[in-house]
């Protein structure tokens, strides 16, 4: 059965990876539906906090409760949420937060240390 379903560009900040969502599912199970792996997957619902994001740039709509356990009131100020408990409204930036966060640069960030440690002999 084909999806007829309006969808918006997803773009993953640290990857570069682009995904088509639905705007009516969350920027998490747009990103599983299409076997992606740009965003760390837990639970799925909101419990786990492994999803989290900071959205840079587009509109997103909450789709349930979000947990403060997880994103703090100023957190969420300041663009924060869990991928699995928003939708997009307009193409959406997003880049990955919290402990996820630093394997996406780490091998630049290797590289780019091993090279400046190398001293001339």
């Amino acid at each position: 059965m084909l999806d007829t379903r309006p969808k918006v560009d997803v773009c993953v900040e640290q990857t570069q990876e682009h995904y088509a969502c639905a705007t009516t599912e969350s920027l998490l199970t747009g990103m599983l539906r299409l076997g992606r792996k740009g965003i760390p997957v837990g639970c799925v619902n909101g419990g786990c906090g492994v999803c989290k994001v900071r959205v840079l740039d587009g509109s997103t709509a909450r789709l349930g409760p979000l947990s403060r356990a997880h994103v703090s009131a100023d957190e969420e100020a300041q663009g924060v949420t869990l991928a699995c408990r928003e939708a997009p409204l307009t193409a959406v930036r997003l880049a990955v937060l919290g402990k996820f966060e630093k394997p996406f640069s780490r091998g630049f960030a290797a590289s780019a240390g091993a090279q400046s440690d190398t001293k001339p002999q």
